[in-house]
């Protein structure tokens, strides 16, 4: 198998038989000419498959190690499908420091249908144990967890889950394939936002599911052709384009993040600073063994906690532009209590480490040297 970089540039992309265009074409159609009823060549209408989206489902399938990989019209849109998989009735154990948009869906949406979402602390991946029962039908993942950073033990949530014939999810978004293959460590899916690192350039939002599942699989594609939150040809194309600078743009990511979290945590009016590169993280050797890297998400604290002074310093950024979404090439700030975590309720977001003046870094791929002197004159 051909290395990282590589499969990023070329898997699942042939130049074009007609032409011997470089560059997978967007295949803007809606439907596809069959040669007599039920007959054609794969492709019968766009909402189940186009040729672009094709493309791109299986060079994310061989960035994850993945045998298959289906793209959706937004990360919410795979992890609907994904849910999806259960029953009324059945349990899902998630950890607690997850995206808000999935605790939203989760809550709001999915509770309605009968399912049912325990939200656990999964720093000792041991303790998952005590929440299955006979009704636990899946285990959801996030490592690097969003937005504290923290890391989870995907093989020992992997271990648990073979023993106990259940679903393992991973969100892998703040990762990417190129620092961490949760299917690798056994987990059963896959979850990428592909708006994030995959794409890295703020201009497509999708999501995207891994599996080597053939089951599973089958599952999902009907549950995306039947629902239909598939993405267009359009994105798709934008999606190739990006992900072929994936290795290239984590390398920097990875840089400046390091960088930018040593300042952070040398500044006097810096509380706390959550990077799992640090050697005294909770959970650092996990990190070292699961990640090839650590990353450019970073959160932080200042010190008295007051959300006056996070949102002043938020709004002081220069380089650094206020705004929701993660993993472009530009560096973003946002404050999850207000922003990316406001649907859940602050009681929930304080005991799980959302304070009040918590600020979400993504660290792009600019100058470290200019990062770090926004920072210094947003702080003040």
């Amino acid at each position: 198998m051909y290395k990282f970089g590589t499969r990023a540039i070329h898997a699942g992309q042939e130049p074009d038989p007609s032409t011997g265009a470089i560059m997978t074409p967007i295949y803007q159609t809606s439907t596809y000419v069959q040669e007599s009823p039920g007959k054609h060549k794969g492709y019968a209408y766009a909402r189940g498959k186009n040729p672009t989206r094709v493309a791109l489902e299986k060079c994310i399938a061989s960035l994850e190690n993945a045998k298959h990989g289906l793209c959706f019209s937004s990360g919410q849109g795979a992890e609907d499908a994904i849910i999806k998989l259960c029953r009324p009735g059945d349990e899902v154990i998630a950890t607690d420091d997850l995206y808000g948009g999935s605790y939203r869906m989760f809550t709001k949406v999915f509770e309605h249908f009968g399912i049912k979402f325990h939200f656990v602390n999964m720093n000792n991946a041991s303790d998952i144990s005590k929440h299955i029962n006979a009704k636990t039908k899946m285990i959801w993942v996030e490592t690097p967890t969003n937005p504290l950073m923290r890391i989870i033990d995907i093989k020992a949530c992997a271990e648990i889950a073979k023993k106990n014939n259940l679903i393992l999810v991973v969100d892998n978004t703040f990762a990417s394939p190129y620092l961490q293959n949760p299917l690798d460590l056994g987990a059963s899916i896959v979850l990428h936002s592909v708006t994030k690192y995959i794409n890295g350039h703020s201009d497509v939002v999708m999501g995207a599911t891994c599996t080597n599942d053939d089951k599973i699989q089958e599952e999902l594609a009907f549950i995306a052709n039947s629902c239909g939150a598939t993405p267009g040809p359009q994105d798709s194309f934008l999606a190739l384009r990006g992900v072929k600078t994936l290795h290239v743009r984590m390398d920097r990511h990875c840089s400046n993040g390091k960088a930018v979290a040593n300042y952070l945590r040398s500044h006097p009016k810096v509380d706390a600073v959550h990077w799992p590169g640090f050697t005294d993280h909770p959970s650092h050797a996990i990190a070292k063994s699961q990640m090839r890297d650590f990353g450019g998400m970073i959160s932080f604290t200042l010190k008295g906690n007051s959300m006056e002074e996070a949102f002043r310093m938020a709004a002081a950024t220069k380089v650094f532009s206020l705004a929701e979404s993660l993993g472009g090439v530009e560096s973003l700030i946002g404050h999850p209590a207000s922003m990316t975590h406001a649907s859940i309720p602050k009681e929930l977001r304080e005991k799980s480490g959302v304070l009040d003046s918590l600020l979400r870094l993504s660290v792009g791929i600019e100058d470290e040297s200019d990062l770090i002197e926004d920072l210094r004159q947003a702080i003040g």
